[in-house]
């Protein structure tokens, strides 16, 4: 703080603790005129209320002198008086670097084992889950959701079902999270709104789901369209992100509706690289939370 807004600061609190202390003073003692009756003369209510004047209670004076005697305090023990440091030389700036080097020691030894034990003792480990959910929920949640469960309106996966575009090994989830993804559905209009909806409900069948059963088996003629990036057996291309449509796992929702439209007009998806905002560490612990989630979900 420049010495001029020190001085600024300094005169303001000078001023009102001035003001207040002498209005306290001046008006527990100051004679104010009454009537014979004991009232100040204003009335309400044609005569039926009058106003009393009596002394103020002790129960609301010595609190009054006590809140007087604790602000003083404080701006000799804390800054607050301008660019005076106060007699215990606190500063919010040594708390907060007080409070990282506690966290930072709690922190160390779990962060250390998370570059060297396996993801399995990871995933079965209290502490680093704690953080590695916390870590997700910090920088994952605003896609993913809270708990990981995906968001269907972006397009985000759900990362505890099992499905995967990409690969669901360790180490397939560290590259997502270091090095981002990207996803393209290509759109298919010129198909037509006919094949599009056989489409639909031929991958509505793949998945188990209810389909028309004409519309499925027309739609199975124009398959090899998709073929290429999901393969013939539907079960999807992990290296280029083509998801399995034979499970019922869906980024973007699997009634007809909503295949119609990825069909029609394509998706676009995308994970941005986490490796310039998260350690190797925190990455891994972020993947053991997902893993250990994930094997969780499975066996409910």
């Amino acid at each position: 703080m420049s010495t001029g807004w020190s001085l600024w600061v300094m005169g303001l609190v000078v001023l009102n603790i001035g003001i207040t202390l002498f209005l306290f003073f001046w008006g527990t003692r100051v004679s104010i005129p009454t009537e014979k009756d004991g009232t100040s003369g204003h009335i309400w209510a044609h005569g039926v209320l009058r106003e009393g004047v009596r002394k103020v209670p002790v129960w609301w004076y010595v609190p009054s002198v006590c809140v007087f005697i604790i602000s003083i305090t404080y701006l000799v023990l804390y800054p607050g008086f301008g660019n005076n440091p106060g007699t215990l030389g606190w500063t919010s700036q040594g708390e907060l670097e007080r409070d990282i080097a506690v966290n930072d020691a709690l922190l160390d030894p779990i962060m250390q084992r998370a570059e060297t034990q396996s993801f399995k003792s990871l995933s079965q480990d209290p502490q680093a889950l704690h953080i590695g959910h916390r870590l997700f929920q910090d920088n994952c949640a605003a896609c993913h959701g809270r708990d990981g469960l995906g968001n269907k309106v972006i397009g985000a996966p759900n990362l505890l079902d099992g499905a995967s575009l990409f690969g669901g090994s360790a180490e397939d989830i560290v590259k997502s999270i270091r090095d981002g993804r990207n996803g393209v559905m290509p759109g298919w209009e010129a198909l037509g709104y006919g094949k599009v909806k056989n489409l639909a409900h031929y991958i509505r069948r793949l998945s188990g789901e209810s389909a028309d059963g004409p519309s499925a088996n027309a739609g199975e003629n124009y398959f090899g369209t998709c073929a290429a990036c999901h393969g013939a057996d539907a079960k999807g291309n992990k290296a280029l992100g083509a998801p399995n449509l034979t499970d019922n796992a869906s980024l973007y929702g699997n009634s007809i509706e909503e295949l119609m439209t990825t069909i029609d007009k394509g998706r676009q998806g995308y994970m941005p690289a986490w490796k310039d905002r998260l350690s190797n560490a925190e990455i891994r612990v972020i993947t053991a939370w997902i893993l250990g989630n994930e094997t969780a979900s499975a066996g409910k």
